[in-house]
């Protein structure tokens, strides 16, 4: 089983749109035996908040519902638990190896260096461009599904 935590720097946006739309691709592909799929925050600020309602209903225009979701931060005793930890920019990559105390097994990656165009994911807090996120994370989610 391949366990994968998806992370941004609140966990509202782009990290649960991630975690979300990675569910519905291994539930499409019908391997969802082989994945723990969740996500989670490098801050404290939205801990406790639900997905923020424009990724909601970003996810819902794709038939993917995340309710019940509510953002959560990484922990430093969380490392030996994933495979992957899968960051949304260099800020979260950053984040997540003080928080872990680095990263001596290389399992801190940007969503995006999955794929032939490595970069930041578009951070839709900033920009108000959910349909540039999707595209980010749909990208990055069938590359991560097509190499595990």
């Amino acid at each position: 089983m391949t366990r994968i935590l998806f992370v941004c720097h609140g966990n509202i946006c782009r990290s649960p749109m991630a975690e979300f739309v990675m569910k519905s691709l291994v539930r499409e592909a019908r391997r969802e035996g082989d994945f723990l799929i969740e996500s989670a925050a490098t801050s404290t600020e939205e801990i406790g908040n639900p997905v923020y309602p424009p990724a909601r209903r970003k996810l819902a225009e794709h038939g993917i519902a995340c309710s019940g979701k509510t953002a959560r931060q990484l922990r430093g005793s969380e490392y030996d638990r994933w495979d992957l930890l899968v960051g949304m920019d260099e800020w979260n990559i950053r984040n997540m190896k003080l928080i872990c105390g680095g990263d001596p097994e290389n399992k801190i990656h940007k969503l995006l260096d999955f794929t032939g165009r490595p970069g930041d994911v578009a951070d839709p807090w900033y920009t108000g461009d959910f349909d540039a996120t999707w595209r980010d994370v749909l990208l990055g989610c069938k590359a991560i599904l097509s190499k595990y």
